[in-house]
């Protein structure tokens, strides 16, 4: 290592895991609602996590730069809930000014009359899981709401006075159209979101999707021309594709996933979820990640029982994460950039790219590396490579 390295950018990822009903296509750590959701409890737990956590000294004279409140669904959190679950974190960490503060949110009639309050509290980003303006589409991956409800949260989120939300958009839907597909992104552009995640279906191991695939789901073929037809309108319309699955406006992209694509570092606290921290002095970064189960975690919170495992990354480890990461990118990385994050000499990331440059997969301008046309279209393909 030529010279120390400073540390990245710091953010907190808040886990709420609880969903009404959990969709099935996703692996995420969510948990089915069988009674009330226990808000004041699982706060205070969150609070005596983040506690536990800023005894790390990692984390000292550090300063949040963004947060994001993902799920699950954290809009069945009350406005009261999140203002004093923002208001406990920053009492006990500083927090920058222009802190991005992101809260994902369903379209439903009962979550969508609290947006205001999220503004309120702190909240100054949405993140809408819309997945589809289509009834029909929406009911046959499992979702509970309707077009009339998505329609309803857009107007809310605009009279809220949010001036920074996002759309997850879905493609590759069983028995979608590329006409239907059209018709999503169209509507999603005249939501005037100044953020779009578009992203295709994927059959995770592990859902009951993947146990028994549903009926009418796009071939290979129609699938990647839905997905180039929405990247076409999308970026007409003024939305710049800057990572595989992200399209934003000028100067909208997401601070908070950029700093995970960047390789930044992140504290993770709620049921499942997993955290990144660098130290200088030796270097080193480590991962590490809380108890997955709600009820386990609520009784273990503030303790180091309620970390499931940690991970001190090897050398081979930070260069296969980082690349994973950055190679999202659409505008790559820079050499110093890795040197920065990984706390590794330049020579090692030369030694193992020789090879995907060669064959065209990647390309270096200077010290700035990233995919070629045909490296981005087989971008797993590309890191699997090089793993």
């Amino acid at each position: 290592m030529s010279q120390m390295p400073e540390l990245p950018p710091l953010g907190l990822y808040i886990h709420l895991p609880w969903c009404v009903r959990k969709c099935p296509y996703c692996d995420f750590n969510s948990h089915e609602l069988r009674t009330g959701v226990p808000e004041k409890a699982y706060v205070e737990a969150l609070l005596a996590d983040l506690d536990f956590e800023l005894s790390n000294p990692a984390i000292k004279d550090r300063a949040l730069q963004t947060l994001f409140i993902g799920g699950g669904t954290p809009s069945l959190f009350s406005e009261q809930s999140i203002e004093n679950l923002l208001a406990g974190v920053k009492s006990r960490i500083a927090c920058t000014e222009e802190m991005e503060v992101t809260l994902e949110a369903n379209p439903g009639t009962f979550e969508c009359g609290r947006y205001l309050g999220y503004r309120e509290a702190g909240v100054n980003r949405l993140s809408i899981g819309v997945q589809s303006f289509h009834s029909e589409s929406l009911a046959q991956i499992g979702r509970i709401h309707g077009q009339d409800e998505v329609l309803q949260a857009i107007a809310s989120v605009h009279e809220s006075g949010f001036e920074s939300f996002n759309l997850d958009l879905m493609c590759g839907l069983p028995g979608q159209t590329l006409e239907m597909a059209r018709a999503d992104v169209r509507m999603a552009i005249e939501a005037k979101p100044d953020h779009i995640s578009y992203y295709q279906l994927t059959l995770e191991p592990n859902t009951p999707f993947y146990r028994q695939p549903p009926e009418a789901m796009p071939a290979d073929d129609p699938a990647a021309a839905i997905q180039l037809e929405g990247r076409r309108l999308l970026e007409r319309a003024g939305y710049r594709q800057y990572e595989v699955s992200a399209y934003a406006r000028q100067n909208k992209s997401c601070r908070h996933n950029l700093n995970y694509w960047r390789f930044g570092d992140y504290i993770g606290i709620g049921a499942g979820a997993h955290g990144k921290l660098t130290t200088v002095s030796p270097w080193q970064v480590e991962r590490r990640w809380r108890t997955r189960g709600p009820g386990e975690y609520l009784r273990l919170a503030g303790s180091a029982a309620a970390l499931s495992g940690q991970n001190r990354l090897s050398a081979k480890d930070l260069f296969i994460e980082f690349m994973m990461n950055a190679l999202r990118l659409k505008d790559g990385f820079g050499a110093a950039l890795f040197v920065q994050r990984t706390g590794l000499d330049e020579s090692y990331l030369w030694d193992r790219l020789r090879q995907p440059l060669e064959q065209g997969l990647l390309v270096r301008e200077g010290g700035v590396i990233g995919t070629s046309e045909s490296g981005w279209l087989f971008l797993d393909d590309v890191i699997a490579g090089l793993i």
